[in-house]
């Protein structure tokens, strides 16, 4: 099923980034069951066969009539998202039993369904069984099973009450106030370990398409990646790299790799740097509605993230007053090293892993000195003021109930 970068980009613009990018916050309930057990990857990840994917995971097969059932037959209203895999769906099953359960019962699910003429297909359905159902850590979504039966090709995952981290950097609304400046770094820092752990594997994974639409956010706002279908694994022995199409999402690939087909885990170490650009700025990476010169968002904020004096210039405007200035400059510093031109340049994700963690502690030390009143924070009109310098609310409001595009 692979897809070539251009067929993406026709099918991902940057209002409609994909699956993930339509799976919007949902009730607010904790229902997702996140374990703690992480998984050491020894072996190759890419089997062989459908046959030896599907039997090495300890996945949950579902029969299509029992995630009819679980779905309410897949009803309109249960849609959370549309993409190009195809809907995903809000259901319920039974904890224990894992068969379908009444609606508002046991545990919430979220099955994605194949949309056969859609541009995704098989080999990206298995790609996802077979990394997700191999892999376990607090930061890559949990997937509870799969449906393999005649045409219909389906996954089930953990529900994920908040949805995107797209939804909440870029939609605008009640439901989606702005995400203060402590969790947009704790959301960097969830995402950053979830990278880190995929590429320490012995077999490392390259994750291939890392963008604000594929990090999803559970209640308490720990971030998770979701969508391996794109997923490789990474280069062994003595090779570099590893050869491929050229695939992905426009503004979130490596330059090197558009360029050559060569794929490393430092290009996934550039998609982070993008990510973390865009949760500074609270700009999409791609705009053409910006004026001349800003569409481009790497292209337009780098010459200010090197000065310590511009680097107000792209942070979002609506942060105002909530971090210092050494905490940006800081972030501001790891974003331009992610994005370097060269590889060779970027830092390992282990190492962002460790920024990011004395950022957080920074952060939470001067958020108790501001309690005093003795820390100084920066109070700054940026370029992209949007609100005119208003104050907004540092965390998100609940929703009031279930609100799905």
């Amino acid at each position: 099923m692979g897809i070539c970068l251009s067929a993406r980009i026709k099918a991902e613009n940057p209002g409609n980034t994909g699956l993930s990018s339509n799976y919007v916050s949902g009730d607010g309930k904790d229902t997702s069951s996140t374990s703690s057990k992480v998984s050491s990857v020894s072996v190759p990840l890419t089997p062989r066969s459908e046959g030896e994917i599907l039997q090495s995971t300890n996945l949950k097969s579902f029969t299509f009539a029992n995630l009819k059932m679980a779905t309410r037959n897949f009803r309109p209203d249960s849609v959370l998202g549309e993409g190009g895999f195809g809907s995903v769906f809000k259901g319920w099953i039974d904890e224990t039993s894992l068969t379908a359960s009444k609606p508002g019962t046991g545990l919430v699910i979220a099955v994605k369904r194949l949309n056969q003429e859609g541009w995704q297909g098989h080999k990206e359905w298995l790609a996802e069984v077979n990394y997700l159902g191999q892999l376990y850590h607090p930061n890559l979504v949990k997937l509870i099973g799969y449906c393999l039966e005649d045409e219909h090709r389906m996954l089930v995952y953990e529900f994920m009450p908040r949805g995107s981290l797209e939804n909440h950097l870029f939609r605008r609304g009640s439901y989606f106030q702005p995400l203060s400046w402590s969790l947009r770094m704790t959301v960097a820092l969830g995402a950053a370990k979830g990278l880190a752990f995929l590429h320490s594997a012995e077999t490392k994974v390259i994750y291939r398409d890392f963008k604000t639409s594929n990090v999803l956010l559970d209640s308490h706002y720990n971030a998770k990646l979701s969508d391996f279908g794109l997923a490789k694994d990474g280069p062994t022995g003595d090779k570099s790299h590893v050869s491929t199409r050229v695939m992905g999402t426009y503004g979130y690939a490596a330059p090197e790799y558009l360029a050559t087909g060569h794929l490393t885990v430092k290009s996934d170490v550039y998609s982070f740097g993008v990510v973390l650009l865009e949760m500074l700025s609270g700009r999409r990476v791609v705009d053409k509605n910006r004026p001349s010169g800003e569409h481009n968002l790497v292209d337009w904020a780098k010459p200010y993230l090197a000065n310590k004096r511009k680097i107000f210039r792209v942070l979002d405007s609506r942060l105002e007053g909530q971090y210092s200035m050494e905490g940006a400059y800081r972030a501001a510093t790891l974003a331009l090293r992610c994005i370097s031109t060269e590889p060779k340049f970027r830092p390992r994700m282990s190492e962002v892993v460790t920024v990011l963690e004395q950022l957080q502690g920074s952060n939470e030390s001067e958020s108790n000195q501001n309690n005093t009143g003795s820390t100084p924070r920066i109070g700054r009109k940026s370029a992209n003021d949007a609100s005119g310098g208003r104050s907004t609310m540092a965390y998100p409001r609940p929703s009031a109930s279930p609100l799905y595009a």
